[in-house]
């Protein structure tokens, strides 16, 4: 691979002019140092310029018929293959003025007519070995920002490998299948966007708060890592002491969030929602949830999406307790929340969209085998004539 620093090698210089004895002074003059190409006229100096082995220099004629040099620099200028080669205005205008045009469309420097050889062969030196500086520093630039770009891919899918794990983890102890983590973060993701311009909404929900709220959805129940077997496994109703401990699931989800965090040193968007959620997705709206008896809007947006999600799931999935609900069956008790489990107007966009969780869950539904007898979770959270959950 050539140094792309390396001055040695010959470049190319590009002479337009209408006068065939300047071209062929210039060629003379040039061609020891510099491959030189050569154009009676500013149409061909485009082709030549936009063609193969493009010059690396143009040294531009002002006055030609038909086609003079600052319209052949406006043309070279407009076109993103031509607009970064350097242009030097060769002229026998000497008026400020006309300088000032030919710099303010983009020429680089202007010589002037009668030429001087010496001065010829260091300003074309000096453009050559500024453009090259240009392009390797353009090219590093490129190359960097790909490389940021993969690191960024890199960093972004191991972020969200681990974070699948530590949930699949948590899951596994509870009985639970992943499709579960993907199909409440499918859930979590479609209420975020169908509420992202309503009024109570809106200031909060970005699009990089919605890909937050998406990652951070499978930790909601990760604090149950830290409840005994005995009761987290427990196959019956939990009694009050049990059922007390098993409340205690969304401090731990919290605190291990916030600790990891703490590690990092500085606050990370998405762990943010990961907290709320763990610590307040059993929370109700009338405030008789858990663990802080919050109400209505004092409970964190990203809990009340979660909320929705995670008991719909609940009572679309198999338990040891009852059958899978149909999706209608379920609809209506989460209708029936709106107010009291449920902020309204998270019940109202449910209902507005709830065929597209009906197509969640058939696209990341349970196989048969994992469709078995599970611990009962979400305990006396919902009680209804319907159905009893645990967790």
């Amino acid at each position: 691979m050539s140094n792309p620093l390396d001055f040695t090698e010959k470049h190319t210089v590009l002479v337009v002019d209408d006068t065939p004895d300047n071209l062929s002074l210039m060629s003379g003059l040039l061609r020891a140092a510099y491959k030189v190409k050569l154009a009676p006229n500013g149409e061909r100096a485009l082709q030549i310029a936009a063609g193969e082995g493009k010059p690396d220099l143009i040294l531009l004629d002002i006055m030609m018929p038909e086609m003079d040099g600052y319209e052949v620099l406006r043309r070279l200028q407009a076109d993103g293959a031509t607009r970064d080669i350097p242009v030097i205005f060769l002229t026998a205008m000497s008026a400020s003025e006309d300088e000032k045009i030919g710099l303010d469309l983009g020429a680089v420097d202007y010589i002037t007519k009668p030429i001087n050889p010496a001065i010829v062969l260091a300003r074309v030196h000096n453009h050559l070995q500024l453009k090259v500086a240009r392009d390797f520093l353009r090219d590093q630039n490129t190359y960097l920002e790909a490389e940021v770009a993969k690191r960024t891919e890199e960093v972004i899918a191991i972020q969200d490998v681990t974070i699948r794990a530590m949930a699949s983890l948590a899951e596994t102890r509870d009985n639970e299948t992943g499709n579960h983590i993907r199909r409440t973060q499918f859930y979590v993701k479609a209420l975020a966007q169908h509420l992202q311009p309503h009024p109570r909404f809106a200031g909060e929900l970005t699009e990089s708060a919605i890909e937050s709220l998406f990652k951070s959805a499978p930790l909601h129940d990760i604090g149950k890592v830290g409840i005994p077997d005995r009761i987290l496994l427990k196959p019956g109703r939990l009694d009050p002491d049990e059922f007390e401990i098993m409340k205690t699931h969304t401090t731990l989800g919290r605190d291990a969030i916030a600790r990891a965090e703490a590690e990092l040193g500085r606050t990370i968007p998405f762990l943010r929602y990961a907290k709320e959620i763990a610590y307040a997705h059993q929370e109700k709206w009338d405030g008789s949830g858990y663990p802080e008896g919050l109400v209505g809007d004092d409970i964190p947006m990203s809990a009340r999406l979660m909320a929705v999600a995670d008991v719909y799931d609940a009572l679309i999935s198999k338990r040891v307790y009852k059958p899978a609900f149909s999706h209608d069956k379920a609809s209506d008790i989460i209708r029936e929340g709106r107010g009291s489990h449920f902020d309204p107007d998270v019940v109202d966009a449910f209902l507005s969209i709830h065929e597209t969780f009906r197509q969640i869950a058939a696209r990341y539904s349970d196989g048969e085998e994992a469709l078995i007898a599970e611990t009962e979770r979400l305990a006396s959270d919902y009680p209804t004539d319907h159905v009893e959950i645990k967790g």
